[in-house]
C-alpha cells in the first residue's frame, strides 16, 4: 500500500474542522500547508486570510 500526500482540499477540510472545534493554531498551520500547495499567490493569500494567517512573504521558514 502506497501512502499519498494530502491534497490542498484535504488540508483545507482539516483546517476548517480544527477551526470549528476551537483549535485555531492547528487550523492556521493546516491552512498554511494548503496555501503552500497552491500555485496561485492570490488564492494562497485568500486561504491564509481566511484562517487569520500571515501572507507568504511575512512567514519565516524554520
Amino acid at each position: 500500500m502506497t501512502a499519498s500526500e494530502p491534497t490542498r482540499a484535504e488540508y483545507l477540510d482539516a483546517a476548517q474542522e480544527m477551526a470549528h472545534t476551537g483549535h485555531a493554531t492547528l487550523a492556521r498551520l493546516l491552512a498554511e500547508e494548503a496555501a503552500d500547495r497552491t500555485d496561485d499567490p492570490v488564492t494562497a493569500a485568500a486561504i491564509l486570510r481566511r484562517f487569520n494567517g500571515r501572507a507568504p512573504s511575512e512567514r519565516s521558514e524554520y
